[in-house]
Formats: structure tokens, C-alpha cells, sequence
């Protein structure tokens, strides 16, 4: 993979560092907007703009984007609904057939259906469990391997003891919000979310590769799942967000009384938390007070919800590809793009929102990791199944992004192909296509790799990751 000099961007601390290049430059606007954002914030470095940079309709912030704070939690700059992740997964197998592949697919819409819950449901005592020990929940619940927690980020849990502990997360939160997380655990959906069969094309590095499990022509299978109901309803619990479904305000009216005025200790509490929650807004949190304790309890046990909600999708998927094809299968890793952290930024604590980008981690990080302490954390930068996606490793240049990297490609695709940047794939290579409706598979013709690989060489000249392995897709369920 060539590596073109990256365009530079070094601003003084409250301006925004773009990364980008001469072919791919960020939107004006939307940088505009992520500064006008942040203007009056404690930062502790300058915000990050990275390749897959633009903004959504009714979202406060830009896509693709790190802000680390010092002493305020700004939820407006990450997902209300945190742990949306991906995850790759090695199949022990060769390409299957097409009828094997639509066999597969036909059961993974039979038992993870889009509407009126899953083969999964959870009990109000699973939901707590899952909140509370995250992916070690999901390795009991679906007889996994817990040595595979290894390749989730932060092992899969978060710790609810430094915000006020497990009980009193137990004894707050509503019991609507447990009684809806019960339905619809461990399913991808429609929408951005996919489910794609890959063949190894290519690899890099071919220690890392072996390494993390991947080796040239292997089979892989690759998934963008959300964290689960629990976790968007719990985000908007903590003010009134842009993206504001009407069914999620039936349940914010009696959720939120429930969960912040009824366990108010005051009459002053019960104002703070009105001017904080129930004002039309959603005003910063300070990191270091009861509400701040809250928050990052509510986050941490959203996380772990989110994690063993994902971890539920790997054993379902594990499971219909050994029924199917007959394979054995390994997570190479899960990655979550929603987050909240409180990480070490330039010497001291900070609270770091990254909203559509990856966390990675370089390996002098990840001590005590297993392999990852040799390989840097893994990170997924998909392109579309229409392209070539990769599989990279954290390089120690990250600390430049906030240890942040681009979680896919998607609209770079869009934007070169528009602007004529890319075309056809020369070797006219193909990916067949399912959808949950369950109409007949389409074939769509790939586009070349052009717009997947200038984000790259965006990323690998900035020392931020380090490509491993290119994924070719031949079949995908959206």
C-alpha cells in the first residue's frame, strides 16, 4: 500500500485538527461547526477531525471526531446510544457456496429479526447482570471461551465501584428502561449496521497477522451491531438530544421523573437536576460532583450492557456458521465507536468523547493484554461492501489523534465516486447482496479501492494505525 504525504494541520489548542489530504479535504463547514462546539470547553488537546469526517442529520456534532475535556462531560459530543461497535470474526472454512450463504442468511433473519424481539430475551435480573459485569455476563449466558474477552476492548467491562458501585445503579434505574432492555438483545438490524462474509486478499504484515489469527485467503465475517435498546435510552436520560424519537419521549416522560427527581436528596438537587436534564438542552456536566458521578456510572453500565449485547451477535453468528457451513470460528475483535473514556491525555486525566472513531491504542499500551501487547490494539476501518475493508493495528503515533482512528470509509466512497475519483473495479469483482425484507439477493459490482485507500494513507502517515490486512467482501445481509 503506497503512502502519500499527508496534508499537516498543527493548530493551537482551541482549533480543530483536521486530517486530511490534497484529494480528500474535510468539509469547512462542519469543522466550523465541531469549533464552534467546543469554543468555551476545558479542553485538554485540540479536538480531531478524522478521514471519515461529516455530519449527520439530527446530530449535534460532526461524525468522526475526538474531544478530550478536563473537568466537564459534553454528552453532545458522542452518541447518545454508546457502544455501537464493530467486530471481525475468523471462519475455520473455505468460500461456501451461494446456497450455504443463503442458507445462512435465511436463518440469521429467522432468529435475529429486525421487529418484535429475537430468540434472546432477557430476564429484569439479566438485564442488571448485564449492566453490571458486561462481557463476562455474555461468556456465561452463551457458553464463550472467556479467554476471547482478550480481543474485546477493555476486556468488555467497565468497572461501576469508582462511580458509586453496582448497588446503587441496581436500586436507580427505572424499571421501564430494565423491562425494555429485556427485548431485542444480541441483533444487528437494518439501517448502517451489516453482516458481510470477507476473504482474506491481502496481508501487510504477516506477524501481526498471525499474531491476531489471520492468514492470506482465510474466511472472515465481519458485523456493525448497535449496543442494544438499554443503551440509547439511558443516553437520554441526561438532557434532550437533536436525534429525539417520538417513542423515545413516551418513555423519557415517565423514565426520567423516575430516575432523577425521585431520587433527589434535596429541593436544591431536584433544581440542578431540572436545569441539567429537563430544560430543552443538554448543558455539560461537571466531572467531579454527584451528577458527574451519576453520568459516568450511567455510561460504564450502558458499556457493559452494550458489550455483552454484541458478544450475544458473535455466539448467535458462531453458532449459524457452524450449522451452516460447518465452520469453527474466533474473534479477532470487538470494537466499540461510541465512547466515553476517562483516559491520560498529555500527562494528565481526561474525559475523552469519541463520537463514529475507533479507540487505539499503540502496543506499549496494552500491557497485560496477551498478543495485543505485541500487535497495538486492532481496529476495523471498513470501506463498503461494495469496496475492500481493513484490518489495522494502533502505531504509536495515536497520541496525534487522541488515540482515536476513523471507524469506517463509507462516505469517502460515496465522495469519490461522486467527484469521479473512483469507478468500476478493474477486476470486476462482485458482492451478493441480502436484505432483511427477504426479497431475492441482488449482485452489485464492486468500485476500486481508491477512496478506501487514501483514507488509509491519510491514517498511516500520521503514525495513527498500521494496516494488517485487506478484506475483500462477497456477501452481505443489510
Amino acid at each position: 500500500m503506497q503512502v502519500p504525504m499527508p496534508l499537516l494541520n498543527q493548530p493551537p489548542d482551541d482549533q480543530v485538527r483536521v486530517f486530511e489530504s490534497r484529494d480528500h479535504v474535510l468539509d469547512e463547514e462542519a469543522t466550523a461547526r465541531l469549533a464552534a462546539l467546543v469554543k468555551d470547553a476545558d479542553l485538554a488537546a485540540p479536538p480531531v477531525a478524522l478521514p471519515d469526517f461529516h455530519q449527520e442529520e439530527n446530530m449535534e456534532a460532526p461524525c468522526s471526531i475526538a474531544v478530550a475535556t478536563r473537568e466537564f462531560i459534553r454528552p453532545t459530543l458522542s452518541n447518545a446510544a454508546v457502544n455501537c461497535g464493530m467486530a471481525l470474526i475468523s471462519l475455520d472454512d473455505e468460500r461456501p457456496s451461494e446456497s450455504a450463504i443463503t442458507s445462512f442468511y435465511d436463518r440469521i433473519r429467522e432468529s435475529m429479526p429486525t421487529e418484535g424481539g429475537s430468540s434472546t430475551r432477557l430476564s429484569g435480573r439479566e438485564v442488571i447482570s448485564a449492566c453490571i459485569e458486561g462481557s463476562s455476563f455474555a461468556t456465561d449466558r452463551f457458553q464463550l471461551d472467556p479467554a476471547e474477552l482478550a480481543r474485546v476492548e477493555e476486556g468488555g467491562r467497565m468497572d461501576l465501584d469508582p462511580y458509586g458501585g453496582a448497588d446503587t445503579f441496581r436500586r436507580e434505574l427505572p424499571a421501564l428502561i430494565v423491562q425494555l432492555a429485556r427485548l431485542r438483545f444480541g441483533t444487528v438490524g437494518p439501517s448502517n449496521h451489516f453482516i458481510e462474509l470477507q476473504r482474506v486478499e491481502e496481508v501487510f504484515e504477516p506477524r501481526i497477522a498471525e499474531l491476531l489469527g489471520i492468514r492470506p485467503g482465510q474466511i472472515t465475517l465481519q458485523f456493525h451491531a448497535g449496543g442494544g435498546v438499554l443503551t440509547g435510552l439511558v443516553g437520554r436520560m441526561f438532557g434532550r438530544r437533536t436525534d429525539y424519537p417520538r417513542k423515545h419521549r413516551a418513555i423519557m416522560s415517565l423514565a426520567k421523573p423516575a430516575y432523577h427527581l425521585i431520587t433527589s436528596r434535596s429541593l436544591s438537587e431536584i433544581r440542578r437536576r431540572r436545569a441539567l436534564y429537563f430544560a430543552g438542552s443538554c448543558p455539560p456536566i461537571p466531572r467531579h460532583s454527584r451528577e458527574g458521578e451519576r453520568y459516568m456510572m450511567a455510561n460504564a453500565a450502558a458499556m457493559n450492557y452494550g458489550f455483552a449485547f454484541r458478544l450475544a451477535v458473535y455466539a448467535r453468528l458462531r453458532q449459524i456458521a457452524e450449522q451452516t457451513f460447518g465452520a469453527s470460528s474466533e474473534l479477532i475483535v470487538d470494537s466499540p465507536h461510541d465512547t466515553l473514556y476517562e483516559e491520560e491525555i498529555a500527562g494528565a486525566p481526561a474525559l475523552v468523547h469519541r463520537y463514529k472513531v475507533a479507540r487505539s491504542f499503540p502496543a506499549s499500551m496494552m500491557g497485560g493484554r496477551g498478543v495485543l501487547e505485541h500487535t497495538g490494539q486492532p481496529v476495523l476501518v471498513p470501506g463498503t461492501n461494495r469496496t475492500s475493508s481493513l484490518l489495522a493495528v494502533a502505531a504509536d503515533g495515536a497520541a496525534g489523534s487522541l488515540y482515536s482512528t476513523s471507524h469506517g470509509t463509507g462516505s469517502i466512497v460515496h465522495d469519490f465516486v461522486r467527484r469521479g475519483l473512483s469507478g468500476s473495479d478493474p477486476q470486476g469483482r462482485e458482492t451478493l447482496r441480502f436484505r432483511y425484507s427477504g426479497q431475492a439477493p441482488a449482485v452489485v459490482p464492486h468500485f476500486d479501492d481508491r477512496a478506501v485507500d487514501e483514507a488509509m494513507s491519510i491514517l498511516v502517515g500520521h503514525g495513527i494505525i498500521r494496516p494488517v490486512a485487506r478484506l475483500r467482501p462477497f456477501a452481505v445481509l443489510t
